[in-house]
């Protein structure tokens, strides 16, 4: 659907596109231009893009290389894992790992509206308020925890109500599981007994303990950023959203960023930004629209025949996420989630949004300490009443439960970098996990505490046979070879555009890009350091404190 005047006429529809102005001498067509363009429709992107719609007197324009349909299985919550290698997915692949055995490790990525908060597995978790209070300590302006706070609690719309720590009227639903399963509170009972407190709020007062996890989800249904910020927005005549439209790379004129030209429907266009672009594509493909526009190591960029316009060896370095391992144990209880998806389940979800395909698979969490001496807990732990392994691709014939541990103290650097000057390719991904040894140490350490938790006195009875790491992982050096055999990754990519100086970051603490005017970067590439607990708030909070910088500098 065509409209002939994006700032006043759109239509009200989430694909409206843009009139074509005209076409110039390389066949480009030239659009009509935007006051704002965000590049991204994913936890952060949306978020940007529809708060800046809230003003009637600009145009925003929100891009997506993805669809903008909410198919079912991202609707279901438990069938998130569906999602992964279809043509919902970037489905990326890392570099062999040099700490994990030379293994070349999968990473998903959603490619739809909402981006990762449609494919996650919903746990809405902040991280610990002494990451914030770091990221302000080391430069940071503007991002400690009591700067952060009120704009977490201006997204949530939390059905608990609103305390000094949440939030009850914005449009990101948060809820309490409707139908937990009762083998989670077995798992978190299990917790409890190796010393661990009960934490009925991971984001309250207190991080370190064991609960059930708050989730994203709207009366048992998933509920992602495009649901909250971009279904709004759609109805507003000032803004616009082009779905399945891939962004080539940033044109920069002058040390000036004047728009982005993309790939649409097989034809070449330019989107012109009269005051700026917020580039909001993740941890992998922001720092490769940065590079493809010539921002980012000059040896690199001119190794691939891309004109340097900025050298900043910052861009698509500092690349972090949480180790992540999955023991798995056979189990008595009825009742997991391996029959989720029977058609007695269905139709319970269907009728009411109730019942085991409402789950979000890791329903029990816990924090703990497995080093001394640091603010924040390092390691996060999560019980599942189902077998979970190699991305829920491998499958087990027998019940069985799952204890996840994330390392949230990660420490290990990596990078991203291109493969070559075309925007279609995907970028090479190196991550290097367990390059630091204390990474090592906390995992083995967090695996013990697994068994401990699977051999306690309230899981007696439930768990029978070891699964993962299994009998042959005795001791601490064999769990280690376990590791690097079998560890994975929580999926919380982060850090390539990082908060800091021109020398040692991408961006400053109002999120603008060193050396370009009118471009800033709003997505979890921008963290200083990874956040303890899961991504997805974070970068949420990204896209409100974006807009509200925006907004204060107009």
């Amino acid at each position: 659907m065509q409209q002939s005047n994006p700032g006043r006429n759109a239509k009200r529809h989430p694909t409206a596109r843009c009139e074509i102005s005209s076409t110039d001498d390389s066949g480009e067509e030239l659009m009509a231009a935007f006051d704002y363009i965000v590049v991204g429709a994913g936890s952060a992107g949306a978020v940007v893009a529809g708060r800046l719609s809230e003003d009637p007197g600009v145009r925003v324009l929100l891009i997506e290389a993805g669809g903008a349909k909410k198919p079912m299985n991202v609707q279901i919550p438990a069938a998130f894992a569906t999602q992964f290698r279809t043509n919902l997915d970037w489905d990326y692949h890392t570099e062999p790992e040099p700490g994990l055995n030379n293994r070349s490790l999968y990473h998903p990525r959603a490619k739809y509206l909402g981006g990762c908060s449609g494919m996650n597995a919903m746990v809405y978790i902040r991280g610990s308020r002494h990451d914030y209070d770091s990221w302000a300590k080391a430069g940071a302006t503007g991002w400690s925890y009591g700067d952060v706070l009120p704009l977490f609690k201006k997204s949530e719309r939390n059905s608990r109500g609103e305390n000094e720590y949440h939030g009850a009227t914005g449009p990101l639903h948060i809820e309490d599981l409707r139908s937990p399963n009762p083998l989670s509170e077995s798992l978190i009972e299990g917790m409890v007994s190796t010393g661990l407190p009960r934490n009925v709020d991971f984001n309250g007062a207190e991080q370190v303990g064991a609960g059930l996890n708050q989730v994203t989800q709207k009366r048992g249904t998933r509920w992602t950023t495009a649901d909250a910020f971009v279904a709004p927005a759609s109805k507003r005549r000032n803004f616009t959203v082009l779905a399945e439209t891939h962004v080539n790379r940033l044109r920069i004129e002058g040390g000036r960023v004047v728009g982005v030209e993309v790939t649409r429907d097989g034809r070449r266009e330019f989107h012109q930004a009269d005051r700026e672009v917020v580039v909001s594509a993740g941890a992998f493909n922001t720092p490769k629209i940065l590079m493809l526009s010539g921002i980012g190591p000059a040896d690199h960029l001119a190794q691939h025949g891309i004109q340097v316009v900025v050298d900043n060896p910052n861009v698509g370095s500092h690349l972090m996420d949480h180790p992540f391992y999955l023991a798995n144990f056979e189990t008595t209880a009825r009742g997991t989630l391996a029959n989720a998806q029977s058609p007695v389940q269905l139709a319970k979800f269907v009728a009411s949004r109730r019942g085991s395909l409402t789950s979000n698979i890791a329903e029990a969490g816990a924090f703990f300490h497995t080093r001394s001496g640091e603010a924040a807990p390092d390691m996060q732990m999560f019980g599942a009443p189902a077998y979970f392994w190699n991305n829920g691709f491998t499958t087990h014939d027998k019940p069985a439960y799952a204890i996840g541990l994330s390392l949230v103290g990660s420490r290990s650097r990596g990078r991203v970098r291109l493969r070559g000057g075309d925007p279609m390719a995907k970028p090479a991904l190196t991550f290097n996990y367990f390059s630091d040894p204390a990474e090592m140490d906390s995992m083995v350490t967090g695996i013990e505490r697994a068994r401990e938790v699977a051999h306690s006195s309230a899981m007696r009875g439930l768990t029978t046979r070891e699964l993962h790491p299994g009998g042959g992982a005795a001791g601490r050096s064999e769990i280690e070879a376990e590791i690097r055999r079998n560890v994975a990754h929580t999926y919380h990519p982060s850090c390539t555009a990082r908060i800091g100086t021109e020398a040692d970051g991408v961006v400053d603490p109002q999120l603008r890009v060193h050396g370009v005017a009118g471009l800033r970067i709003a997505d979890a590439s921008v963290f200083p350091t990874i956040p303890h607990g899961n991504t997805h708030a974070p970068t949420v909070l990204v896209g409100e404190k974006a807009a509200q910088l925006m907004r204060a500098a107009r």
